[in-house]
Formats: structure tokens, sequence, C-alpha cells
């Protein structure tokens, strides 16, 4: 597992456990965003608690970003842009 993917879940879960009272879905790369529990709006949230946490927000560096379809997608996404980035 990739530091990248940690740190996401990681972030997930927090924000997850701060909202609801069940545990967290379990992510795994064919899990599709829509269906995490997460709407629109937590997942800006996440991207913004992402950015603060790794350092950079791929969505505002890629001119060609398009919105992840599963949390395999949303990983790699992270993971191609962060070389250079620190972390």
């Amino acid at each position: 597992m990739s530091e990248i993917r940690d740190r996401i879940l990681q972030l997930f879960n927090e924000m997850w456990s701060e909202d609801h009272d069940t545990p967290p879905p379990e992510l795994k790369d064919d899990t599709v965003l829509l269906e995490t529990g997460f709407d629109s709006m937590a997942f800006a949230v996440l991207v913004t608690a992402l950015d603060e946490e790794l350092g950079f927000d791929p969505f505002t560096a890629d001119e060609n970003a398009v919105y992840p379809r599963t949390f395999g997608d949303f990983v790699a996404f992270y993971e191609k842009h962060a070389s250079g980035a620190p972390l």
C-alpha cells in the first residue's frame, strides 16, 4: 500500500467518524466513490484536507482533471501528481 493511499484512507476514515456512528466503509480500488456514503461536498472537504496534508491539489494542478469514478482512480490521480510534491 502506498503512502498516498494510506493518508487518503486515514483522512477519509477520520472524516467519516466525525459524522457517522457506524464504521467507515471498506474502500477497495473498484469502490465507486458515489457509493461510499460521501457526497460531493464531503469529497470537496476531503480534497481540501488532502491539500493541507500532502501539500498539493491535483485537481487544480491538472488542466485535464476529471472526477475519478472509483477509489482506485482517486488514489491513482493523487499518486500521478505526487512526484515532486512534498509529503
